[in-house]
């Protein structure tokens, strides 16, 4: 990942902004106190944004079950049958 200052990015983000293309690493914005931003590809933002979402669906799955609210598979195909006609 590439680091740029804040003030770099400023001043040259015509020309830096460019260099941000689908599959690049991401660019790592860092003003004096540590990074503050990240620079990526809307394609590669689409993609992160699904990751994303993902990741929660496991999340509310896995504290659904920590909780005890999982239901038996029968009951699920019940409940689901209109979707898997």
């Amino acid at each position: 990942m590439s680091s740029e200052l804040v003030t770099t990015l400023q001043r040259q983000s015509t020309e830096l902004l460019p260099d941000i293309k689908p599959g690049n690493e991401p660019m790592l914005s860092t003003p004096n106190d540590g990074p503050s931003a990240h620079g990526i590809a809307v394609d590669t933002s689409g993609f992160c944004h699904q990751r994303l979402a993902l990741h929660e669906g496991i999340a509310r799955g896995e504290k659904a079950i920590a909780e005890g609210a999982e239901i038996p598979h029968v009951e699920a195909k019940a409940r689901m049958a209109r979707w898997l006609k």
